[in-house]
């Protein structure tokens, strides 16, 4: 399982390489071409504009992979263990319940994206609610294996203000 989920970050992490080089190069040579040549290319905003939502959406999944979204710990790290793992599954279920909402939201966005076409290059707009229900989903799996884990005690679970917890990498 580790292993899979090791491979499955470092292809999120060249998918969000190429999207943010793929975001410069059109952003940077769209103000060349219009300061230079007066001209521009048309498609430039709406693959960047797309390229920028995966972006946001990889990253969080990659985030969640590597427990690095904001949090406020010092008041975790001050509880006993009994009580903050207590409040690890508090906000897992929390998060949870979120993830579900966000995931039913991205679906119905999916749907109606297939439908609708963007205005220039004519993609569906599925591809940007794409991103929100991939996302969704790897988290709802990330953390609902965290929950698990802290449920069964296992060793590798992560614990928001736990002094010897592994930083990283221990999905």
């Amino acid at each position: 399982m580790h292993k899979l989920l090791s491979r499955c970050e470092r292809v999120i992490e060249w998918l969000l390489a190429l999207a943010l080089a793929v975001m410069v190069l059109l952003v940077f040579g769209n103000v060349v071409l219009r300061y230079v040549f007066d001209s521009g290319i048309a498609s430039a905003e709406e693959v960047s504009r797309l390229m920028f939502v995966w972006l946001v959406f990889l990253g969080a999944i990659l985030a969640t992979r590597q427990h690095a979204h904001l949090g406020v710990e010092m008041v975790q790290a001050r509880l006993a263990p009994r009580w903050r793992r207590l409040c690890a599954l508090l906000s897992h279920g929390l998060m949870l319940y979120v993830l579900v909402l966000f995931l039913q939201g991205s679906w119905q966005q999916t749907l109606i994206g297939l439908q609708t076409y963007s205005t220039v290059l004519g993609f569906p707009m599925a591809l940007f609610s794409g991103a929100g229900l991939l996302c969704a989903v790897a988290m709802l799996l990330l953390l609902g294996l965290n929950l698990l884990r802290i449920l069964l005690g296992h060793p590798q679970a992560h614990i928001p203000g736990n002094p010897d917890a592994a930083g990283g990498q221990d999905l």
